[in-house]
């Protein structure tokens, strides 16, 4: 998600790895209005992505719903008498 707002704004990167779960993101210092605004977008779609839960879950919990709803038993009634 990063990477598509950065090549919007033309930003230049690079990540080095510090260590394990560890990362230093580097940028050229003459974009600083172009990365304030990347990152004003990043966050607000990051945002809005965290509220919608995903389509795979509803998905699931829809699946899961469908298979907890009882079932009708169907009953067949002898009709005897007056025809």
């Amino acid at each position: 998600l990063f990477d598509q707002v950065a090549r919007k704004y033309n930003v230049d990167y690079a990540f080095r790895k510090t260590g394990p779960k560890q990362y230093r993101l580097y940028f050229k210092a003459g974009q600083a209005d172009a990365i304030t605004d990347c990152f004003a977008e990043y966050t607000k779609r990051a945002m809005r992505k965290s509220r919608h839960p995903s389509v795979l879950k509803q998905m699931e919990q829809a699946k899961q719903a469908a298979r907890q709803q009882h079932t009708r038993e169907r009953k067949r009634e002898a009709v005897r008498g007056d025809r």
